[in-house]
């Protein structure tokens, strides 16, 4: 199937796509910033040029487009000029890998969010998520390690708790006593 458009008109759109800045990455930035986190951005002296890099914690967070990095969900490939777009889209995916293996080698927590999981449908679900890794980050910065407990009425379940140390649940202090 013949591209619809001309060449100047697909090098007009295919110019005008942003690489920073995209709504997936604002939706991301507003929501840490709401949540109290500070950031910078694409710091240039980190492998990768990470979309999201908050230092104190020693993470990075990269917010990839399903179809430039070759996310499995988007199954879409242009027919005109496919063996480009493929050897380009696999050469982006060694790339990503190569760049959070050495992130991760020097000492980084990477986290990567992908475009379809910030649609509005999976967006909550993603944040929470989001959420809970960054809780596991900070308890483990600060030497603390993620607890379990097990609900008090059913034995059989165990519950992750993110962001607390241990705590006697279930005992009820004397008045004027803190548990």
């Amino acid at each position: 199937m013949a591209d619809r458009m001309t060449r100047e008109q697909r090098h007009r759109c295919m110019s005008r796509i942003r690489g920073r800045d995209t709504k997936p990455e604002l939706v991301v930035r507003r929501w840490l910033w709401h949540q109290g986190f500070r950031y910078r951005l694409y710091v240039k002296s980190l492998p990768g040029r990470p979309d999201i890099v908050m230092r104190k914690w020693r993470t990075v967070i990269f917010v990839n487009g399903c179809f430039w990095h070759g996310h499995e969900c988007n199954k879409h490939r242009p027919e005109t000029n496919a063996q480009f777009w493929q050897d380009k889209i696999s050469r982006n995916r060694e790339r990503d890998a190569r760049n959070q293996a050495l992130l991760q080698a020097a000492g980084w927590h990477v986290i990567v969010i992908w475009e379809c999981q910030l649609t509005p449908k999976n967006r909550l679900q993603t944040l929470r998520e989001l959420d809970l890794a960054l809780s596991r980050i900070i308890l483990e910065k600060n030497g603390a390690q993620p607890q379990r407990y097990t609900l008090p009425d059913h034995e059989d379940i165990e519950a992750p708790v993110a962001a607390e140390s241990t705590t006697a649940y279930g005992k009820s202090a004397p008045r004027g006593e803190k548990a």
